[in-house]
């Protein structure tokens, strides 16, 4: 598993955990429901700012090296 994909599985596992679906992540980060759906699938080298938006939501801190 790459570091995309580990990535993409921890967002989705925390979303799946928290009970909110893709649509409302996406609506809640203000974000595209296809590319929530893309970096969960570790498609997509998320950013920086993608991530703090999408920790923001499940009020997590991005962690950082």
């Amino acid at each position: 598993m790459n570091e995309r994909e580990r990535i993409g599985k921890r967002i989705a596992d925390i979303r799946k955990e928290t009970g909110i679906s893709q649509a409302k992540l996406a609506e809640m980060s203000g974000l595209d429901q296809g590319h929530i759906a893309r970096i969960e699938l570790g498609k997509y080298n998320v950013g920086i700012d993608t991530l703090s938006k999408i920790a923001e939501v499940f009020h997590k801190k991005v962690d950082i090296v």
